[in-house]
């Protein structure tokens, strides 16, 4: 059996902790798009992991860890990330994690292209400037170095020339920066090779002969649908396709081998950098909620902007998706608020639109329609149960359930594994 966990928002939903919940159930779990942009956040026994390009699932000592085609790498982090879990004592070795000979590399001239082009834009995206956006455009440009390409010294020597060449001329010439230096590659040696080369393989075919022996396998993506090239607020986006369709193209599986798509949301809203957000709070609420929530970018640091719940860009997210279950989270950041609001329709000049627009000026001007819910002065972090939720908080779990669509199968109820409520199982329901 095959599930995805996306995120349904604008990423940051608390995905890390329903992957390493879901893993326990999991053979394979595989990561299939992003960079060291993204991170998962973990709490395990009062012990906090933070996983940038590694899935979270290498935690659990029996399974197998796969990151797919459609990750691009720096291989300095992803090193660094290997030897920081294994000074924890997790162990990252080749019969412990895979690689996609096909995942395209992050380069020096990728980080300071990402970061010279954001310094030098009117308008700001957010990017991390860790070069993915770069990267995915060389990719698409057809110039992109994959992890094959390195492993081959004479094919990687020529293609890298070439592409500082023109990095350079970029640089200096459009985004007036200075040039890459030769300085910058000479890590990218035999070493650095020889310590990559036993963890990467035909990831495609890997996860083919996994899913053709009865091996339950878990896709975990990263950042959020309401981030994705296409389907998310352009041009204040990712550079790569979040949704579950990218599962296919990403790690080299077909679209029939997907079985249940679970979506990641929080009680609220929170997004990272520029862009539209119809329901954001700039008062103490909003204070309140970044403060108890520890709203702060896992890979960044990031203060995030935080908002009530939004139906309608939920609905999207679902919809592009094809979302079956959603795991709510942070539920219990709301128990001291009086009241929850939730937006379900937008006032757009003088109409009602309840479809999420695709323009990002249109969001910037929509005007948020709430309906309140009753709030339920009641700390829940304890609570494992449906029956232990107090009703009003049921009665929240209720609202999104109807507003969305679709059943809340799993509720989180505090940052450590156990404080979560399982009302079904993604790998059970069959």
């Amino acid at each position: 059996m095959s599930v995805v966990v996306v995120g349904i928002q604008w990423g940051d939903e608390g995905k890390g902790k329903i992957v390493d919940l879901l893993t326990e159930k999991a053979d394979v779990v595989a990561r299939f798009q992003g960079g060291n942009n993204a991170g998962h956040t973990l709490v395990v026994g009062g012990e906090k992991f933070i996983f940038h390009l590694i899935p979270s699932g290498i935690l659990h000592e029996s399974k197998m860890c796969v990151i797919g085609n459609g990750v691009v790498i720096d291989p300095f982090i992803l090193l660094e990330e290997m030897e920081s879990l294994e000074r924890r004592g997790v162990r990252v070795t080749p019969d412990r994690l895979k690689i996609s000979s096909r995942a395209h590399l992050i380069l020096p001239y990728h980080r300071r292209l990402d970061q010279a082009s954001e310094s030098r834009s009117g308008k700001k995206i957010g990017t991390t400037g860790r070069g993915i956006g770069p990267a995915y455009e060389d990719k698409v440009a057809r110039r992109g170095i994959r992890l094959a390409d390195f492993l081959d010294s004479e094919v990687f020597d020529q293609k890298l020339r070439e592409n500082v060449e023109r990095a350079n001329i970029i640089l200096t010439q459009y985004l007036k920066s200075e040039p890459v230096e030769q300085k910058e590659f000479e890590a990218l040696n035999e070493d650095l090779r020889g310590r990559l080369r036993p963890f990467v393989t035909d990831t495609s075919l890997l996860l083919h002969t996994f899913s053709k022996g009865g091996k339950s396998i878990l896709f975990e993506g990263a950042q959020g649908a309401l981030l994705d090239v296409d389907h998310g607020t352009y041009p204040y986006v990712t550079s790569s396709n979040t949704v579950t369709g990218s599962v296919c193209s990403g790690a080299g599986v077909g679209p029939t081998s997907i079985e249940e798509i679970v979506g990641v949301l929080k009680a609220y809203t929170t997004r990272v950098g520029g862009g539209p957000f119809p329901t954001e709070l700039r008062d103490e609420t909003g204070q309140a909620l970044r403060d108890k929530g520890a709203e702060y970018g896992a890979t960044t640091g990031r203060p995030r902007r935080c908002g009530w719940f939004d139906a309608v860009a939920v609905r999207h997210a679902v919809r592009v998706n094809g979302v079956t279950s959603i795991a709510l989270t942070k539920l219990d950041v709301l128990d001291d608020l009086p009241a929850v609001k939730a937006c379900v329709q937008y006032q757009l000049d003088d109409r009602l639109v309840e479809v999420f627009p695709p323009l990002s000026s249109d969001l910037e001007r929509v005007v948020p329609v709430y309906q309140e819910v009753e709030g339920w002065h009641k700390d829940i972090t304890g609570c494992r149960s449906w029956e232990e939720l107090p009703e009003a908080a049921k009665n929240y779990v209720a609202f999104i359930e109807k507003a969305v669509g679709v059943p809340v199968d799993i509720i989180s109820v505090g940052s450590d594994r156990e404080a979560t409520i399982i009302k079904r199982h993604p790998f059970l329901k069959k």
